[in-house]
């Protein structure tokens, strides 16, 4: 947590590999037991969410999940691991729909799926709460932290809200303004 301009999203910048060249950023990165500091972003298989859910507009909601898994597989066990993926986040037959015309709350668990099919070693959180309402808020929250819980991921959040903070369960640093 800290204040707008204190470095926050820079810190996520650096972990993710995505840091602007005007930045320098000193230390290692380690993921899953692995120090992927010398790795490009695509390499290095940390999942990120932002504030806005990033889901390709041109793409069904089916695409967007098919988007996120590792290459291989057969058609079948694609669409496989996407339906089991949609009906575990109360979604189920949602494949064929257009992204925009879902609610917050629905966007915001496809994006959450996308990261995940992907087998990350680690999820990036970029304040992506931040534009939902309370009542959705806490079940989205309650959604992820369930979610990362259970496939033993590592989570490293940012973000002004407290309640987000302690909704995580983990050690909270106060970035200084």
């Amino acid at each position: 947590m800290g204040p707008s301009g204190s470095g926050k999203s820079t810190l996520l910048a650096f972990v993710s590999s995505a840091l602007d060249p005007a930045f320098r950023a000193r230390g290692r990165v380690v993921a899953d037991g692995a120090d992927v500091s010398v790795l490009p972003a695509h390499r290095r298989r940390i999942g990120i969410l932002f504030q806005d859910d990033l889901l390709f507009p041109h793409l069904s909601v089916g695409g967007n999940l098919a988007f996120g898994l590792p290459p291989g597989g057969s058609s079948v066990e694609r669409r496989t691991q996407i339906a089991a993926a949609l009906a575990e986040a109360g979604l189920a037959g949602f494949e064929q729909r257009d992204p925009a015309a879902r609610s917050g709350g629905q966007r915001a668990r496809v994006a959450l799926l996308r990261a995940l099919l992907a087998k990350p070693r680690a999820l990036l959180l970029d304040e992506p709460f931040s534009k939902l309402d309370a009542e959705l808020r806490a079940r989205i929250r309650d959604f992820v932290f369930a979610r990362a819980r259970r496939l033993g991921l590592p989570v490293l959040m940012v973000t002004h809200d407290p309640a987000d903070a302690e909704s995580a369960g983990g050690t909270l640093l106060r970035l200084p303004g």
